[in-house]
């Protein structure tokens, strides 16, 4: 980060990693991660040079020990520029995402539902119209080993269209315009997950699924959904 002696700009770094660290304990909590598993990440603005930094999770680190000072960013070209712990594993998936779609924000998660559905189908059946929230049918991203370009490049293919897809024998990635939106489409994706499964696994009979005009109708109804500016 450039030493600017701007106090706003640490300030805004400050509170941008307490949030991603109270996200990245929410994945904990909420059993969507087991120890170390699991990253996060964000993008900011540097005040100084008025480059967009990542900062994100470092590697190995349990969330519960993370404080202001750990604080972990590097460039959009994967340079360390704060911080002296190792940045995840795997951010060669989370730079792919922030040079390569609108994404502010990424979460990625062991979900053991989701992990199970990415080891059974090559995408998620539309079981709940729920998906049309995340831009359509999650797909399945082909397995690779993790922390490499042919994993990020898999994403990136299972992502086309979509915020969120399962990465085979692996978890979940997720991508929105804050945090919380990024973690509210990691937790919706994993309860739809666990909806299939569930309904799946009844002996003699198979889920009712959406058709391609239910999805599409759900997705214009969901465009006006909320508070609306």
């Amino acid at each position: 980060m450039t030493d600017t002696g701007d106090t706003r700009n640490a300030t805004d770094h400050g509170r941008a990693w307490a949030e991603l660290v109270a996200t990245a304990r929410r994945t904990v909590a909420d059993g969507l991660v087991v120890g170390t598993s699991g990253n996060v990440s964000v993008r900011v603005r540097d005040g100084g040079s008025g480059e967009d930094l990542i900062l994100v999770t470092p590697s190995g680190v349990p969330y519960d020990r993370l404080g202001p000072d750990d604080l972990v960013a590097v460039g959009l070209d994967g340079t360390r520029r704060a911080g002296t712990l190792t940045p995840t594993s795997e951010l060669p998936l989370h730079l792919a995402l922030h040079r390569n779609t609108r994404a502010r924000a990424v979460v990625h998660t062991h979900a053991v539902h989701a992990t199970a559905v990415s080891t059974l189908v090559p995408e998620l059946p539309p079981v709940h119209y729920m998906a049309a929230a995340l831009g359509g049918t999650v797909r399945v991203a082909p397995y690779a080993t993790y922390g490499t370009e042919e994993l990020a490049e898999n994403m990136l293919a299972a992502l086309t269209g979509r915020t969120a897809c399962l990465l085979q024998n692996h978890g979940t990635v997720t991508y929105g315009d804050s945090l919380a939106q990024a973690y509210d489409r990691t937790a919706q994706l994993e309860w739809m997950c666990r909806l299939w499964l569930t309904a799946h696994s009844v002996p003699g009979l198979r889920p009712s699924l959406l058709s391609e005009e239910q999805m599409a109708e759900a997705a214009r109804k969901l465009d006006g959904y909320g508070q609306q500016p």
